[in-house]
């Protein structure tokens, strides 16, 4: 019987319509009743018969009427059958040909078709091809490149389904406390790469084959595109079940580009817990928490949160939103993607482009809803820049990021948005600039004396300190090293940002007023120390002398 299916399909040569690979999720009941009552509604709608396969409590195989191989390829699997009858489980992506092809060949028993879930779809695929039993590895970071290590997993990758692929590199990847997950084609295999501490490190090699399967499935659940010629972002939130039985939740903000050799693939992962989004968490120091304090008091203004990707701008903004978040006020975001979720806060999404039609369009909306505050994700264009700065000045305090070198070029930046408008300067309340260095280990960091020469170039750092600033003795000054450990191989722990707060002084403002094209980020940072700002790598240079980190990690990091 099987052998005249497969004849009779391959003489007709079914051309199938592409589906969506379905992905067995561990759902919630309410998530699963959800989706049963959408596919009963679409089966009235086809007329046709509707089964829902959680209720069926022992399901039974017919390996002998369809094999595993046709029943994944044609979507089409038997729920029942007798010698005169059987009852073929279909889904809506189930190809009318193939339909008419199964009728054709079982003409001695009566066909009958019922359309079932892709939840319920997908569980019997499990049920005919029971995944194999797999140990997975940790993986573990080493100062020598762990060949054997990456052997091991590459090879354990190769074997499992691509949903299982995707939630064991989460699952290491929080445990590394791993930033991102970089998949990255190359000639002839895909490289995985984690970034701990900033810094990446290899994991595993998967063949092109494997990872079309793990393309398709982060495709998927992302909403995104394998074969889309330009960049691509979405979101993937979701809670798999492993091979082993164990739920991997997942959370990730996931960019696509179009490399040479295929679409490279970048994963955030978000894995901070809401409480400890606060501002006791960002580390500030006494100076800088006393600035931000005092700037959030008040009602109207711009603070702008400024670095590259992974400096920990979008922490410190949601820090800044569960701060200020209470009864009495109303907030509203703009996000792209909605990182966390913020009990009490009003979040919109923003998809698609970052033009006048996205941010700035949707901005100009919600302001009609009262908000008390705003924060736009990320300003990216001028209209969206104009349009911030006037809700700034309109009664609203507004949170946003933005990308720049440092706190002086940001501003110079929005003055090239915005042009040299006083009104639109005073609006500005606070840019904050970070990055974040790795922390010593203070069990294996080593202590040495700096030379003259190092001496001296401290020295000369130390003697630009703003006002106010104290200004560390070198006289018998010890700095320190990375060591290394079983347990913390490169010798660092964690990270911690260094900071610079460029408030809107009036020596400032003085600048501003300049004529256009006169003012540069030279001179705005020159003056914003004056006036008590204390630059990042200033910033930077204490916390070496301190013993927090490295001078190579603080030179590493601001370059």
């Amino acid at each position: 019987m099987v052998t005249g299916v497969v004849a009779i399909v391959q003489a007709i040569r079914i051309m199938v319509i592409p589906a969506r690979r379905c992905i067995l999720m561990v759902m919630s009941q309410d998530a699963r009743l959800d989706e049963e009552t959408s596919t009963q509604r679409r089966a009235r709608i086809l007329s046709l018969d509707y089964v829902d396969t959680s209720k069926v409590a022992s399901k039974q195989l017919y390996k002998d009427i369809l094999p595993e191989t046709q029943i994944r390829e044609y979507r089409i699997v038997p729920l029942q059958a007798d010698t005169s009858s059987v009852l073929f489980g279909i889904t809506t992506t189930t190809a009318q040909q193939t339909m008419n092809a199964v009728r054709n060949h079982f003409t001695g028993q009566r066909i009958a078709f019922a359309i079932i879930s892709e939840t319920g779809f997908s569980e019997y695929l499990r049920l005919y091809n029971p995944p194999k039993k797999i140990t997975y590895e940790d993986v573990a970071l080493s100062t020598q490149a762990n060949a054997d290590l990456i052997k091991s997993v590459s090879a354990t990758l190769e074997q499992v389904l691509a949903d299982d692929v995707l939630a064991y590199l989460v699952q290491q990847a929080y445990r590394l406390q791993a930033s991102d997950i970089h998949l990255e084609n190359q000639k002839e295999h895909i490289r995985i790469r984690f970034r701990v501490d900033g810094v990446l490190h290899p994991i595993a090699n998967i063949s092109p084959q494997k990872y079309k399967q793990l393309l398709s499935s982060i495709a998927v659940v992302a909403n995104l595109s394998t074969a889309a010629p330009e960049p691509q972002s979405g979101h993937i939130n979701q809670t798999y079940k492993m091979a082993t039985g164990e739920a991997i939740t997942v959370n990730l903000r996931v960019e696509m580009a179009p490399t040479i050799y295929g679409q490279d693939v970048v994963m955030r992962l978000f894995n901070l817990k809401l409480e400890l989004l606060n501002l006791d968490s960002l580390g500030l120091s006494e100076r800088e928490r006393s600035v931000v304090d005092d700037i959030i008091s008040h009602p109207t203004g711009m603070v702008l949160i400024v670095g590259p990707t992974g400096s920990g701008k979008t922490t410190t903004l949601y820090s800044l939103i569960t701060t200020l978040n209470s009864e009495e006020r109303k907030i509203i975001t703009l996000e792209d993607p909605v990182e966390y979720f913020l009990p009490g806060v009003v979040q919109i999404p923003v998809q698609g482009d970052h033009n006048s039609s996205g941010f700035a369009e949707k901005l100009r909306a919600v302001l009609r809803l009262d908000p008390d505050t705003l924060m736009v994700g990320e300003i990216r264009d001028q209209d969206t820049a104009r349009t911030a700065l006037q809700a700034a000045l309109t009664g609203h305090l507004l949170l946003s990021t933005f990308h720049a070198s440092s706190a002086a070029a940001a501003l110079s930046r929005m003055l090239d948005f915005v042009g040299v408008n006083p009104l639109f300067a005073s609006a500005i309340r606070l840019i904050m600039a970070q990055r974040l260095v790795r922390r010593l280990d203070d069990t294996t960091k080593q202590a040495y004396k700096p030379d003259d020469g190092l001496k001296q170039q401290l020295q000369t750092i130390i003697d630009t300190l703003p006002p106010g600033v104290e200004r560390p003795s070198l006289d018998g000054i010890t700095l320190y090293k990375a060591g290394t450990s079983t347990e913390h191989p490169f010798g660092f722990t964690g990270q911690f940002p260094i900071r610079e707060q460029l408030q809107m002084t009036h020596g400032v403002q003085q600048l501003l007023r300049m004529p256009p094209g006169q003012v540069t980020t030279d001179m705005l940072e020159q003056k914003a120390v004056e006036d008590g700002m204390l630059t990042m790598l200033q910033d930077g240079i204490l916390k070496v002398i301190k013993g927090d980190t490295t001078l190579e990690e603080v030179y590493r990091v601001i370059g």
